[in-house]
């Protein structure tokens, strides 16, 4: 699977999540197919079975007048039709992802966000899918569950699978990634291997975010985030750390494994 970002297609949202006005640009490929244009036919192969995707806030992605174990039974007879026995399946998945028995019979409004967050967990690993997409996964989850939650996933990278982690607990990305991308105000500003990146960060702001951690001084990031409706050129990134200067076209500069934006480029 691979992304790249040369195109730009406004108000494209074949079979996407995105309104009918929204602009999107690259290309998402699996085995050499554009995702964005592929065919409903197509996107059923893949959605679950090929790709799976915990989203944020899970529990509105539920239904709501339906109990969640009658929920997850359904999603595992859709992506396993061999599958003998779905109701055990149920079971077995969420006891992977610390869901205790008794939830299965609640319906969504009676869950927390956490609990229907391994809910999300759980049916995104139904169809034990190559690629798995998760969208802050760990939230409101205490630290045992995202714990648990994190290992599941680093055991799927270990078997082979694609990860992508999309995530705010830089704790749960160190014990997951191999490679990280770091992205400020909508933009990409660091990319690298994952020990490189937090061992010695390029870019201010990844830097920032380190020593923010408990264990590296909880030094918070000084100022605020710019408003996203109205982001400024460059990574915007010096309206908070006046010493550091936006390039006018953030684009990433690599320099062997790594990349950095609007910041000097070290020798690797």
């Amino acid at each position: 699977m691979g992304w790249s970002r040369h195109s730009r297609r406004p108000g494209h949202r074949r079979n996407g999540l995105l309104p009918a006005n929204a602009e999107v640009a690259g290309r998402v490929e699996l085995d050499g197919r554009d995702l964005l244009d592929a065919p409903e036919p197509v996107l059923r192969a893949v959605r679950g079975r090929r790709v799976g995707m915990v989203p944020q806030s899970a529990a509105t992605h539920l239904t709501p007048v339906r109990r969640v174990g009658s929920q997850l039974v359904e999603t595992v007879r859709a992506l396993r039709p061999a599958d003998p026995d779905p109701r055990a399946t149920v079971h077995r998945l969420a006891d992977d992802v610390g869901l205790p028995p008794e939830m299965l019979d609640r319906y969504p409004h009676e869950l927390s966000g956490g609990t229907a967050q391994r809910v999300g967990l759980a049916a995104a690993l139904a169809g034990d899918p190559p690629v798995l997409l998760a969208d802050e996964p760990t939230a409101g989850l205490d630290r045992p569950l995202v714990d648990r939650s994190v290992d599941l996933l680093a055991g799927m990278a270990d078997r082979g699978h694609a990860v992508l982690l999309i995530t705010h607990d830089l704790r749960a990305a160190r014990r997951v990634a191999t490679d990280v991308a770091v992205m400020y105000a909508s933009r990409l500003v660091e990319v690298g291997p994952a020990d490189q990146v937090f061992s010695d960060p390029w870019h201010p702001y990844t830097a920032g975010l380190l020593a923010a951690l408990p264990d590296r001084g909880f030094t918070p990031v000084p100022g605020h985030p710019p408003e996203l409706t109205a982001l400024p050129s460059g990574c915007g990134f010096e309206l908070r750390h006046p010493e550091h200067t936006c390039a006018p076209d953030p684009e990433l500069v690599w320099s062997g494994e790594r990349a950095v934006a609007c910041a000097p480029v070290r020798a690797s």
